[in-house]
This record gives structure tokens, C-alpha cells and sequence, in this order.
């Protein structure tokens, strides 16, 4: 995982829920350097990852069933808290966040979601999102990214958010395509895995595609 993102081989039938509010004030460019706010949607709480976060991550993420379409995570409850600790310095930095993803009900994160500025000032930027397999098909993947969505367009200030997703990886491919992302083109051969170049297919999201969708889900919601 180190430096590359997170991508998820998640669901791609489940239905995208609207975001709802956040459980903390609005964070702005400047305050969520200092600390990223606590998002919360109708099903599940999304906060900053700690240290104690590591082992869970691992036992969710590390499994083989996770790892085959995105870059090898963490290996060790020790990979990971450097990994989260990394993190951290780079929200202090402004270039990245990551939220991890708890479940009503539960207190250990079952997902993680991060964002990376792509080019100075956060025009551009890149999502990556993985989710533990036993919460694939529950729809858990769509409403916490559309929540972190939200934040990277509405506070963060992002203009144009891409992801990549293995061209073999159905289910992360579907779900991307749910949230409203459009499919931009091949990246032929990007993706090295087990000693194995792959195609990735590339997507994005703009700021005014991502309104337009929240709108659509008010007037659907009332």
C-alpha cells in the first residue's frame, strides 16, 4: 500500500444512499489540516484512522480475497500503524486524508478511504477505497464514499477526482460506475501484481457532475 491508493473490489449492485450531515462543523481548507472532522451517514461513522486502528485493518484488509486488485497492503499490525501514522503527517502536510469507514453498532473500522491532491492546490485528485469482504453486497462501500465524496468536493475544494480500478475487478469497475464516476479510457499494463503487469481502467468525477447527482437524490429522497 505505502504511497499507492487503496482501490476496492467491493459491490457494484448496491444502492448509492444521498449524504446526510456531518457530526462536526464543516472543516474548510485551512481546519481539517489540523484534524479531519467526524462524518457520519445514515448506516456508518467516518473518521480519522489511530494507531489502535491497526489491527483491525489488518485482519479486514490483509487477506488475500482484499488484496488481489490493489496494491499489497500492510503486512503486520506494525506495517499498518506506520502506514496510519504516515497518513497523519501527510493530512498535517495538506496533500492527503483518509477516513477510516465503522458500521453503526460496531467500534473497529471495517474500510479505509483515502485521498490524494494530484497537483498543488487540490484541482485534481485521487481516490482510493477498500472494504473487508464480509461487508461486500451491503451497500456499505457506496454511501461512505459518497460521504467522503462530499467532503473532498464541498470543504476539501476539490475540482476533478480520479480513480483507478484493475481492468479484471468487476466489482470495483460496477461500483464506480454507480457512484457516478465516468469511465475516461485504459491504462494499459499500469498495475504490477504478483510479477503480473494489468489494464486499469481510469475514472473521474467533477465537481459539477457530483452536484448534479445530489440533487437528483433530493428530489428522488423527497
Amino acid at each position: 500500500m505505502s504511497d499507492a491508493l487503496l482501490h476496492d473490489s467491493s459491490e457494484a449492485g448496491a444502492e448509492l444512499q444521498p449524504v446526510t450531515a456531518t457530526s462536526a462543523p464543516a472543516a474548510t481548507m485551512s481546519d481539517w489540516r489540523t484534524a479531519l472532522p467526524v462524518l457520519t451517514s445514515r448506516r456508518l461513522t467516518l473518521r480519522e484512522p489511530r494507531v489502535g486502528d491497526a489491527a483491525p485493518l489488518l485482519a479486514m484488509l490483509g487477506t488475500e480475497e482484499v488484496a488481489r486488485f490493489i496494491s499489497p497492503p500492510p503486512t503486520t499490525v506494525d506495517g499498518f500503524a506506520r502506514f496510519i501514522q504516515r497518513a497523519t503527517r501527510q493530512r498535517e502536510a495538506g496533500t492527503s486524508f483518509c477516513f477510516v469507514t465503522v458500521p453503526d453498532g460496531q467500534s473497529e473500522p471495517v474500510g479505509l478511504l483515502q485521498v490524494r491532491q494530484l497537483e498543488p492546490g487540490w484541482a485534481t485528485a485521487e481516490c482510493g477505497i477498500a472494504v473487508g469482504s464480509p461487508h461486500w453486497g451491503t451497500g456499505l462501500f457506496a454511501a461512505a464514499a459518497a460521504t467522503v465524496l462530499d467532503f473532498a468536493f464541498e470543504k476539501v475544494g476539490v475540482h476533478r477526482l480520479e480513480a483507478r480500478a484493475a481492468a479484471p475487478n468487476g466489482r470495483g469497475n460496477g461500483a464506480l460506475a454507480k457512484l457516478g464516476a465516468v469511465r475516461e479510457g485504459t491504462l494499459r499494463r499500469s498495475f504490477l501484481k504478483d510479477g503480473r503487469y494489468h489494464d486499469q481502467v481510469l475514472w473521474s468525477l467533477v465537481r459539477e457532475d457530483w452536484m448534479q447527482r445530489k440533487a437528483v437524490w433530493s428530489v428522488t429522497v423527497h
